[in-house]
């Protein structure tokens, strides 16, 4: 098995892992690795055809929520469409290597508000819903990631449990039927994409399960806190390499991204993990 594959198969496992614990989070640890070995063009349509099947799974199991935040999330809904033309049409014209840029340099930034665990509650919800989700749509099909806008989002407004992975299950479902649609109409679809997606079929088969049932003796922040530094630790290295490849940086400029991203995370790790254990105590 050639190297990329292997690797692609790993996490994914990894991934899908994550995802039956937490209810979100396949693309994001997925990507970062997976545009180590394949360009966008390749791996998005494979991931996205995975996560069609994915993402209704999740629905199905969180249906119960559905009717408590579905018109929350509709202005979201509706927004997504125009994000998600214009993204994938951009996906079929940009150069491979600076949609790696843009897809890193997007993302660690969103990784680090989410570690930090910012909260800053949006009275005009309503208003915002429609700009976000053509902006999460844009995200999403040219990344095939949309869990930590999201979750940030659920966060800050105050969704509890199972509004939060119903609302996400709905959002993600959406964005990701018409970003297969999109990619169809676009000739993306193609055999290596294709094969991506039934080589990595099995693994998210295998880790959903077992995630699900794991989550039920971890302690879910302490780990969704430990997936989110692992995703800054491949994401910083990610864009410190893609540097290199345009030739944009070199030497250590080049790492400066990646150490600046491990010192800021590391920061946050210490004070997450001193605050879980003052509330333990108390």
């Amino acid at each position: 098995m050639e190297p990329g594959i292997l690797a692609l198969v790993v996490i994914t496992l990894v991934a899908a892992f994550v995802n039956g614990a937490l209810g979100y989070g396949f693309s994001s640890i997925t990507v970062p690795v997976g545009l180590l070995f394949f360009s966008n063009r390749v791996l998005n349509p494979a991931l996205v055809l995975i996560e069609v099947l994915l993402n209704l799974y999740v629905l199905f199991i969180n249906r119960a929520a559905i009717r408590s935040v579905w018109r929350r999330v509709l202005p979201i809904l509706i927004g997504l469409a125009p994000g998600v033309a214009l993204g994938s049409y951009l996906l079929a014209s940009i150069h491979p290597g600076w949609l790696k840029l843009a897809t890193y340099s997007l993302l660690l930034p969103l990784i680090l508000i989410q570690a930090g665990g910012l909260r800053y509650p949006i009275k005009a919800e309503r208003l915002v819903g429609l700009p976000f989700g053509t902006g999460l749509g844009f995200l999403y099909s040219v990344t095939t990631i949309s869990g930590p806008p999201l979750a940030l989002l659920f966060n800050n407004q105050g969704f509890v449990k199972q509004e939060f992975r119903a609302g996400l299950a709905l959002i993600r479902v959406a964005e990701s039927v018409l970003t297969a649609i999109a990619y169809y109409h676009l000739g993306m679809f193609t055999v290596q994409s294709l094969g991506l997606a039934e080589t990595i079929l099995f693994s998210v088969l295998v880790g959903i399960p077992l995630g699900a049932f794991a989550i039920r003796r971890l302690d879910p922040e302490t780990f969704r806190r430990i997936c989110m530094s692992f995703d800054v630790w491949i994401v910083g290295f990610g864009l410190s390499k893609v540097l290199i490849d345009l030739k944009l940086a070199s030497g250590a400029a080049a790492y400066s991204p990646m150490v600046a991203a491990l010192l800021v995370d590391a920061l946050l790790l210490f004070m997450f993990f001193s605050k879980h254990v003052s509330l333990r105590r108390n």
